[in-house]
């Protein structure tokens, strides 16, 4: 049974003529284009330790199949703002299984972004649960529903943004949550 005990999370951006190709610059500056890339759902596995990308890296090899929860969005409108972002929820207990989430729009700055993925992972974290969950209330009010539940520890996110190409080139943004056995 593979259950990856260790998280890394990147992010990158590229411009290209073709779709593909910025797409391709995209996992290159996220320093991840060397690998066959899988896309799971979004699952934060119990006991599994969120580690620095230097070192998620360095326990890799080109050519490796890799599992990653990804966001990614493209655009060639020229100006066009487009985001990308990865949310994830810790939960207290590390026997717990927590959440990671994936969004992908435009017109959204990187701090809109991330904390709608953040709010997305803890959504769906909370309603696994069974807990109330209310998008709309403020984090203050959420932070305080977490801590009388006893049930959550953290939110965090990882963001890539980017404003299209003057000249209608593709721009992709990616942002991932890379998965470690």
């Amino acid at each position: 049974m593979y259950v990856p005990t260790r998280l890394f999370f990147t992010r990158g951006v590229g411009k290209h003529r073709e779709e593909l190709a910025s797409f391709e610059m995209a996992l290159r500056a996220a320093g991840i284009a060397q690998f066959n890339l899988v896309k799971v759902s979004s699952i934060f596995p119990p006991k599994c330790k969120i580690i620095t990308k230097r070192a998620g890296l360095a326990l890799l090899k080109p050519g490796q199949i890799v599992h990653c929860v990804m966001a990614q969005a493209a655009t060639n409108e020229p100006r066009r703002l487009v985001a990308s972002a990865i949310g994830i929820a810790i939960p207290r207990d590390p026997e717990q299984f927590g959440y990671l989430s994936e969004f992908h729009g435009f017109g959204v700055t990187d701090s809109k972004a991330g904390e709608y993925a953040e709010d997305l992972a803890a959504e769906m974290f909370a309603t696994v649960l069974g807990l109330a969950f209310d998008a709309d209330k403020s984090w203050d009010e959420k932070r305080e529903i977490w801590k009388i539940s006893g049930k959550f520890l953290k939110t965090a996110n990882v963001t890539q943004s980017a404003l299209s190409d003057k000249n209608g080139y593709w721009t992709t943004t990616l942002a991932a949550a890379v998965l470690i056995g």
